[in-house]
Order: C-alpha cells, then structure tokens, then sequence
C-alpha cells in the first residue's frame, strides 16, 4: 500500500508468532512490507517502538534470483541472521502472495548472504525451515563457577564433563548446559551480572529426553533482549554442540525438538535438522523449522 496522506506513506505491517501452531505463544515477529524508503536509523527507532525481540524490513533484492531481501533489528541492535525472523518473513511472504510462482524453496537476502528457505506442508499446516550457514565453534569460559553465579545458579547446576561452549552460525551465542529443567528455569537473566561474565547472549539448555532439549535465552546485555521465547539463529548451534557433547546421540541424520520460552508464558516448539557426513564434530547441515500462526495486520505511518 502506498496511498499518501499528512502523516507520509503507509507501510503494511504484519504481526505473527513464530515456533508455535497456538496463537499468543511462541516468539512474536514484525514483519514491514515494503521498506524501502525506511532509513536504517528509522528502522532502529521502529524495532524499539514495536518492543519485541525482531522487527524485519522487507525490501526488493539485489540479486532477482532471490525472493527478497531483508534487515533484522532488535530493540537495540540490527542483527545479520537471525532464525525466527527468517521463518516468519518466509511465511508472510508466502501467503501474501509475494513469493514469484508460489514456490515453496526460495532464498532470502541478509547480512550473511542468501539463506535458503523451505517451505513443506504437514499435517498440522504449512511449516518453513532454514537452512543454517556453517557452524563455528568459539572460546570456552574458563571460569565455570563465575559463569554459573552470573546466572544465579551454582557450579553443581552444570553438566559436569560439557565445557560452557560458544558457538555461532552467524550471530554467536554462549551455550550452558544444565542437569536438568529445574535448573534451566532456575536461572535469573539480569544484565550487569551477565556482562560481568559473557561477551555473547546466553543459550542455557537441558537433555529431557530423547532428541529433546529444554532451553531458554538470555541477552540483555548484548540484543537489549531480558529473555527470547524462541532463537531460531541460535537452535541450530544448539543442536551442533549437544551432539559434539554427546547429550544428543550423533547419527548420520539427526533431529532435535527444542521447548524454549515455557518460563515466560510463551512456549514455543523449534524444530532441528543435523546432517553428518563424516568423521567429527561440524554438521555438513543444519536446518531449523516451525510453525508460523497470525495475530495482527495493520499499517505503519510514515512521516518520520
């Protein structure tokens, strides 16, 4: 839409949650079509209006062979990849009618180049994966005990024989594991304790089952992020180092469920893809996918 009036141009504006087939659950998306003609420093201005964990602008792409491009912004930062943005975006375009001949494999541009995206119908309806870049494995924090009371929690919490692991895939995250969903619910996100400690957001999680993680994250001092419902970008990690530790069996395919936001009222369900073709610990894939449901449509005033 692009009808003009005193207050500028109208930007349509969706609203949809993201890792969930319930609506108010799951992580919370925006979605502007559009944006072109949006300042990147107006875009900041709009993530921390809009005040959930992304906002993503849709512009046309660079390269036609791709679907759109797209910028992500938390409330304090714009990220170069991020997961439940790039499923969400995906679905919006899809039924929207945005993507060229309805396919349902197709790419979108973001800070980390093209990130091809799938779209398969299931019995519970339609649900997008991404697929990841390649995973790096980073530092190791050293001081356990530190890391565990920056989290209110003590050493014991830990997963004794799995080091406190960063990882990345394109936005890094620092993962810790715990014995248990006790103890994953148990921790206490508070800013200046974390940054006394991490230099990345917090990915803590828990083994509940088979193929099966409790997890929750925290970044308020890196993403201006308190907690994060669901973290498609740092799901596929995720799923890397609890097969690199062996809390996940490693297998030529793997597929990993991760419950995420269930302490803050909106549970969400992010689907793992892992693929190894040979010896070691680098997956040769990773995929992430979920459901998408809509709760707002409105439009975004100009004039700014």
């Amino acid at each position: 839409m692009s009808e003009k009036r005193a207050g500028g141009k109208r930007y349509v504006i969706h609203i949809v949650d993201v890792f969930t087939d319930k609506p108010l659950a799951g992580n919370q998306l925006a979605v502007v079509l559009g944006a072109e003609g949006i300042p990147g420093e107006v875009m900041q201005r709009i993530a921390k209006e809009m005040n959930i964990s992304e906002t993503v602008f849709v512009l046309a792409p660079t390269d036609p062979a791709n679907a759109a491009r797209v910028r992500i912004f938390t409330p304090g930062a714009e990220l170069p990849f991020a997961g439940h943005p790039t499923v969400g975006t995906s679905w919006v375009l899809f039924t929207q009618g945005l993507i060229p001949g309805d396919a349902l494999e197709f790419k979108l541009e973001e800070g980390v180049g093209p990130v091809a995206v799938r779209g398969e119908q299931g019995p519970g309806g339609l649900v997008f994966w991404m697929t990841h870049p390649k995973v790096t494995f980073g530092a190791v924090v050293s001081d356990r005990a530190a890391a565990a009371a920056a989290l209110g929690l003590s050493e014991d919490d830990l997963v004794p024989d799995v080091p406190i692991q960063t990882a990345s895939t394109g936005v890094p995250f620092v993962y810790v594991a715990l014995k248990d969903a006790k103890s994953v619910d148990s921790a206490v996100s508070e800013k200046d304790r974390l940054a006394k400690v991490f230099k990345e957001g917090v990915f803590l999680f828990a083994a509940v089952g088979h193929d099966r993680l409790y997890s929750r994250m925290f970044s308020p001092h890196v993403l201006d992020i308190h907690e994060d419902p669901a973290t498609g970008s740092g799901s596929g990690p995720l799923g890397a180092v609890a097969v690199r530790y062996g809390l996940v069996k490693r297998a030529a395919s793997v597929s990993i469920v991760s419950e995420q936001g269930t302490k803050m009222g909106r549970q969400s369900f992010i689907n793992i893809r892992l693929a190894y073709a040979h010896e070691g610990d680098i997956p040769s894939s990773i995929q992430v996918g979920g459901s998408v449901v809509p709760t707002l449509t409105g439009e975004l005033a100009g004039g700014w």
